[in-house]
């Protein structure tokens, strides 16, 4: 039986999924690590509308295991020699350098914790990955934990996440599956036996699946390959919508009635974000191409493309609508995290559709009700498109959206904030320069009621 959990990373991923299993399971003292000291401090706060994640009822998951069976420490060595599971939950960026770079996973970190944990152990552990990495990593964590000589015996688990960012706490409370791969050997097999009676004790165990590793490793990929693939497919059709006097949303209302294909991942938008998508595509093309599957790369690459592609139509209807020059417009930006009930901004498409205007030497005034001006000024500067002076210039980050909007030329709707539907948008239009345009990237909004008012109205797919 698991006892005690170590939970090495308290990102996106760690934080929340460790919270849930706390809460779930108080006989069970989990305990996550970061070397980041001001990320622990925040997860310890005791103002939980601080913490370092924004995700709906987090709080109160937090809030109710916390200092009862769920710590937050920088004592990594500690919380590694105490656990009898631990949960690998780091980064694995997209590599920027070498072999691979731009397309396979970094997974320096994933090592760097191996390390760790082969020095720091003294009795068996189960280590289980949680991030998501390419298929057959266990075998590289294996190889570097069973050669540590110090006689301590190690099973990996693939227990991937399948999450969506703003309803993660429901996804944890009520998963469509939980996937747990491990070894076919019988210690493997007790191995995840013990992990599945962890989940078992808020999980319907009908909804716990065990395959082996390597198949739990690459089913994270494919699923997130082919959500993308459905994002890109709509997105794909929106353009064609657009020239020939369809509307995308009616056509994927259509679509989404066959039972066949469903009604999911059929809203088109400026593009997907987060942090999974792309690095996951990428890195499934990585793979493909070692093994020589040209084919299979190409196809999987195209749906990268095509997300590029939504980004920069979408930069270049502002500015074509706009008289075709941006330079000394204000435009406001409605939203910059990659989607609504989040802070997360990785990959977002308000950052490359910002550094396309900001090219044409737009003013671009942002009000996100969650993100941070640090975390704007950061994803811009990430690019290195331009110095920060110079993205600074051209940028203003606002405390509400009101503000943005006064005396801006055109709005753009980078993020679906349920917050931006009961906008007195009549307001906002009598406080907006004329011919005022609002560029719907996410569909949001009423556009026949924005042009009873007198917007000039553009969604994608209309």
């Amino acid at each position: 039986m698991i006892k005690n959990i170590c939970c090495i990373g308290a990102g996106y991923v760690g934080g929340p999924t460790m919270a849930v299993i706390a809460q779930k399971c108080p006989h069970i003292k989990v305990t996550v690590v970061d070397l980041n000291q001001d990320r622990i401090n925040a997860w310890n706060h005791e103002d939980l509308s601080l913490l370092p994640i924004y995700e709906p009822g987090l709080d109160t998951v937090v809030g109710e295991a916390r200092g009862r069976n769920l710590f937050f420490s920088t004592e990594v060595d500690k919380a590694i020699d105490e656990a009898d599971a631990i949960f690998i939950s780091v980064n694995t960026p997209t590599k920027t350098y070498g072999v691979g770079k731009g397309m396979a996973a970094d997974l320096k970190y994933i090592e760097l914790c191996a390390r760790q944990i082969a020095r720091v152990a003294k009795s068996d552990k189960i280590v289980i990955e949680k991030s998501t990495l390419p298929v057959r990593t266990a075998q590289a964590i294996k190889d570097i934990l069973d050669h540590t000589g110090n006689g301590v015996n190690f099973q990996i688990l693939s227990n991937p996440e399948f999450l969506a960012e703003g309803t993660a706490i429901e996804d944890l409370f009520a998963p469509d599956r939980v996937l747990i791969g491990g070894d076919t050997s019988p210690e493997g097999q007790k191995a995840i036996q013990k992990l599945v009676d962890v989940y078992a004790n808020w999980v319907n165990r009908d909804n716990i699946l065990t395959t082996n590793v390597w198949s739990s490793e690459l089913s994270k990929l494919t699923a997130n390959a082919f959500l993308a693939q459905r994002v890109s497919s709509i997105n794909a059709m929106s353009e064609l919508c657009e020239k020939t006097g369809a509307d995308v949303n009616e056509v994927a209302k259509a679509i989404g009635l066959d039972s066949r294909i469903g009604s999911k991942f059929l809203k088109s938008s400026v593009g997907f974000g987060g942090s999974c998508f792309q690095k996951d595509i990428l890195n499934l093309v990585y793979i493909a191409k070692s093994y020589g599957l040209n084919e299979v790369a190409d196809y999987w690459e195209q749906v990268i493309i095509m997300n590029d592609h939504q980004k920069r139509r979408f930069s270049k209807n502002i500015i074509s609508t706009l008289y075709n020059t941006v330079s000394g417009k204000k435009i406001a930006f409605l939203g910059w995290a990659f989607k609504k009930d989040t802070n997360d901004t990785r990959e977002s498409a308000a950052i490359y559709v910002a550094d396309d205007l900001i090219s044409e030497q737009a003013n671009v005034a942002v009000f996100d009700p969650k993100v941070e001006a640090d975390q704007i000024h950061f994803d811009l500067n990430y690019l290195e498109t331009r110095s920060d002076s110079e993205n600074k210039k051209y940028i203003a980050i606002e405390s509400n959206g009101y503000d943005a909007c006064k005396n801006a030329h055109a709005i753009a709707i980078l993020t679906e904030w349920d917050e931006f539907k009961s906008y007195d948008w009549q307001k906002i239009y009598d406080n907006m320069l004329k011919p005022a345009f609002v560029f719907d990237g996410r569909n949001l909004l009423d556009g026949e009621k924005l042009e009873k008012i007198g917007f000039i109205y553009q969604a994608i797919g209309k």
